[in-house]
This record gives structure tokens, sequence and C-alpha cells, in this order.
């Protein structure tokens, strides 16, 4: 039988401010004084979005009727005493929120000694309650009937949902993901598995629905190491890092043969490169500049099995200098000609991994280019190559097609008409006729990422300007990060686990619109974590109050699996 793997637990790092106290393995938790209306915590494993979940909740003791419990979207606000709004759908004293609408008395208030059972359906976000066995308005989850609600998601409030709770003083709630049916010896064991033999419930889960482990999470199959030795997620993305020496370098132990390549400068200021194997080793970018195409030195004179070779200093290889290369994979250098949109594109689409690289020519009208992707892009790099000097142009799906970010400038983001104000499809990105993406006749490029479970995944939060800071899930381990304000002008950071081994209280940061040299410090610290990342600064740059940050980051060991897989 295969193994259930590690079963979720509450998050004491995912929680608003107030103190928790968690005992029994984080199965277990009360707070030390009263809550406020928002304070609340959170467990540490979202729902799949393809798997229908169970779980159960034990009163094991309680201050009147004052705790409250259920699914919350990732950036979903809650609201007054009996919590829940938009992204949420809860249950206070008997009363459920659904999308922040209130209904009174569904059923009895909870009192000690009551078994709490919950149901989600990841695929359409339909909820249902049940208590000591019995479900709540006659809820049927195994047939997808009488649920409580629906749960709304949208960019603002996110789209991954995990449990959420709240409570009074004194009050002590105990948590069943699987693990114990006697909620640490309290109660007699009740012995039931899921359908895939996973788990110890006090009653039955409902038919269809699996407890929420490590061994019931969702990774992509075209990335799944358990299926592919060829395309997993570090065959697809990493980081190597390397000692410049000015001249011809191989550069090996990426463990694949690259298409993108970025290189930086660890112990010395230069603007970091941008190379492509659709463009070949002789033309060059930069992340921190507008300037066109630099061509004729090459740079890159092969992209290797095992790395690339860099051409003396064009690339990020002086002599004497510590360096670095993030590098991705799509077709080998391979390209289709692609006429899904009004302008026929030169695409190089890795649709297992959810990359493409993008060449066109502009026409100075709106217009859409073919990406090749199976899905809608969620991040978006454009960058006009030829002629004059041009910003490169950021879509994120967080923000939505309405703006725009600058890749070479620490801008807030701003309301343009860039992408047409229309969201990408399955096959073609909107571009409007800014002179930055479409000039008629002009040489253009551009890099469409969307995520894949497991493995890549762009998001945002909202900083709370304290050094336990926003935790942020992501479903595997990032292996390389970037973060960017929305709402104020402010750095474009970026972090891998190359560089930074180690959570120690600082990090190694370097930043995509400058060339300055690797900053190591407290002010712009974060955990990366084998289900996301936590932020530890109050500083404004990663976690200002109030103020939305974009992130985007691909991973190398999937939550599913410990780190040798």
């Amino acid at each position: 039988m295969a193994s259930s793997g590690n079963f979720s637990t509450m998050n004491p790092l995912n929680r608003t401010s107030g103190s928790v106290v968690y005992t029994n393995g984080n199965l277990s938790f009360s707070p030390s004084s009263s809550w406020s209306s928002t304070t609340f915590t959170r467990n540490n494993m979202y729902i799949p979005k393809d798997k229908k979940i169970y779980f159960e909740l034990y009163h094991k003791t309680q201050s009147g009727y004052y705790a409250g419990y259920g699914f919350g979207a990732e950036n979903a606000p809650v609201t007054s005493s009996e919590f829940g709004a938009t992204g949420c759908i809860t249950t206070y004293n008997g009363d459920t929120r659904v999308n922040g609408t209130r209904t009174t008395s569904q059923f009895t208030s909870p009192s000690q000694g009551d078994i709490i059972q919950f149901a989600i359906d990841g695929s359409n976000n339909k909820v249902w309650f049940g208590i000591n066995n019995t479900w709540v308005l006659s809820g049927d989850p195994a047939n997808g009937s009488n649920e409580i609600g629906t749960i709304t998601t949208n960019s603002t409030v996110g789209y991954d949902i995990g449990f959420i709770a709240q409570q009074n003083s004194i009050s002590t709630l105990t948590m069943n993901f699987g693990q114990d049916s006697t909620f640490g010896g309290d109660v007699t064991a009740g012995g039931n598995a899921d359908a895939n033999g996973f788990g110890d419930f006090k009653y039955a889960p409902p038919t269809g629905f699996l407890a929420l482990c490590s061994g019931n999470l969702s990774v992509s199959d075209d990335i799944d190491p358990a299926q592919t030795d060829t395309d997993y997620s570090s065959k697809q993305f990493n980081t190597v890092l390397f000692d410049g020496n000015g001249t011809t370098n191989a550069v090996t132990g990426l463990g694949f043969q690259p298409d993108l390549i970025i290189g930086f400068t660890r112990s010395g200021a230069q603007s970091k490169r941008v190379v492509d194997s659709t463009r070949g080793g002789s033309e060059r970018l930069y992340t921190d500049l507008s300037d066109a195409a630099s061509t004729g030195t090459a740079t890159i004179s092969s992209f290797d099995s095992d790395g690339f070779t860099a051409t003396g200093g064009a690339f990020n290889n002086d002599s004497g200098k510590t360096c670095g290369a993030w590098c991705w994979k799509a077709t080998g250098g391979t390209t289709a000609s692609n006429g899904s949109g009004s302008i026929t594109t030169t695409v190089q689409a890795n649709t297992k991994a959810g990359f493409s690289i993008i060449t066109y020519t502009g026409n100075g009208s709106n217009a859409t280019i073919g990406h090749g992707l199976t899905k809608a892009p969620e991040l978006i790099w454009v960058k006009r190559r030829s002629g004059s000097a041009q910003n490169w142009r950021v879509y994120h799906a967080s923000l939505g097609a309405t703006q725009r970010l600058t890749l070479n400038d620490n801008r807030a983001a701003e309301t343009a008409s860039t992408f047409q104000d229309t969201t990408p499809s399955n096959t073609v990105i909107y571009i409007g006729n800014d002179s930055n993406i479409n000039t008629s006749g002009a040489d253009q490029l551009a890099y469409a990422w969307h995520g894949v479970e497991g493995y890549s995944k762009f998001g945002s939060y909202e900083g709370n300007a304290n050094n336990d800071g926003p935790f942020v899930y992501t479903g595997f381990r990032p292996r390389m990060l970037w973060i960017k304000e929305a709402d104020n002008a402010d750095d474009w950071v970026v972090y891998d686990t190359a560089r930074d081994i180690a959570n120690t209280g600082s990090s190694k940061v370097t930043r995509f619109e400058s060339s300055v040299v690797e900053f190591d410090g407290s002010t712009r610290a974060i955990d990366i974590l084998s289900n996301g990342f936590k932020i530890r600064t109050s500083n404004n740059t990663i976690n200002q109050s109030s103020s939305t940050f974009v992130w985007g980051c691909w991973g190398d060991v999937p939550f599913k699996y410990n780190n040798t897989f």
C-alpha cells in the first residue's frame, strides 16, 4: 500500500497577531487570551483543486460558544467576531457565513465533547459541515448536494483554500486530519480510513472524500518525480553558482540543458544578462536596463546538457567574481511557428513546465500573439529587442490585465492598456499599441509562465509591517523566489536557495531592476519552507502594512515528497 506521508496540522507560522498556544503536535490549539475579531489561525496544507477532502474537529474544552471555524481563501479577510467574508465559509455558534452572508441557527450550537465534520470539493469549492455524524441541512457530500455553500475565489482573496479557526479564551480545539480518531486519547477510536486507505477518522469519510495528507496532495503528472526521471522540478528550473574567469567558462552542475539563462554577479555590481536559445547566445538583454539587445560578441557560446559555456566577460563571468545564473528549460532550442494570434509568432513552449519563449514582429496596433502553452499565462515579461531603448513590461495575474509592472524600474503598478485590459487566454496574449512591446516592424520578445502544481506558482499577499510577517503557501519548496510591491515604488527582490542555504534571520538578496551587488541582511529576511515562504521582516520593501505584494517562484521539491523523493 502507498504511504499516506504526513497529515496536515495547524500552522504556527500562518496566523494573525495574537497569542496562540499549540499542543499535541500542533493539532490542539487555544488562545492565551481572548482573540480579537481579526485573529485567526490556519492549517499547513491547502485543499488540492482536484480532490475532495474530509477532516474532523473535537471541542476539547469550551468557553461559551465562542469558537468559529471553516474554510478560507489564502488572502480572504476576516470580519467581526462571527468571522467570515468573501472567500470564506465558516460556522460560529450554530450560524454560518457564506462569503460574508450570515444565516442563523443552521444547526445546534456545538458543545464541549462534540465532533465537527468538514467536507470540501476542491474542484468547485462546495462546502459541507456536520456534527456528531449528521450533516447540516441534510447535506450529501458524496452526491455533491445540499451543501452549505460555495466559496467565491478571485484574484483579490486568492484561489487556494485552507482550514481557518478563531475562538475565545479557555476553549481548546483538537483537529484530526486523519492522524488520530481519538483526538489525543479523548474519545473512543473510530478506525475509518479514506478510499486510499489513508487516515484514522472517528466517522467514515463520505464516498470519494480523502484525508488531507501529503499522500493525497496533487502534483502535475508532467513533473511528478514518481512518474518521470527527466522532467521533474529540478529538471525544469535550477540555479547554478560558479566563479567567473573572464574567458571561456564551461558551467556545469545545472542538471539539464537550459533555454533561458539570466546571469548575475554576486561579488560586484553588474547588470543581469538575459540570453535564450531562441535568439541565440550572441544576443543579450538586461533585466535592469531598457537598452535594445546587444549583439555581436557571443555571450553564451553553447547551451550544454548540464549547463552552458560562457564566453569572456560578455556574460556575468568577470575574472575573480563570484557569479550565478537562473535557468529554465524550454524545448532545447527547437522552435515552431504559431498562428493562433493576429500576429504570427515563433514559440519555444515547454507545456509540461508552463514556460514559453515567444518572438514576433510588432504591428503597432492592438493585436494578439500565440504563446504555445495549454493554459493562460499568469506571468509575462515583454521587451522590444530592436531600435531605441524601451522598457520591459510585466503582466501578473494577481494584478490583472488593466495594470502593468516594469521589470527594469522599481515603479508601482500602473494602470495602462498595455495588455488591452484583457486577460490572456489558453492560446493568446493580448497586446496593445504600447511602443515598448508592439512597435510596428520591431523585433519583440516575450517570456510567459503559468503555474504548475508542485513546481511553480504566482500570487500575491498583503503586508502587515511585522517581523512575524505573512506566510505564503506554494505547495513546494521554492528554489527561486522574487517579490515586488505593487502599490508603491520599491525593489524587485530575488532570493534563491543556492545562494542562501539556511533560514538564519537574514537573507541574500539581489534585484532585477538594479545592478547593485548582492545584499545580505535582516531587513529583507524570509524563511524558505517545504510548503512556501514566510516573511521575517517589517521592512516596507517586502512587508509594508496593507500593501499588496506580487510574487513568483519555481521549486525543486513538491510538498508531497521529502527532500530526496
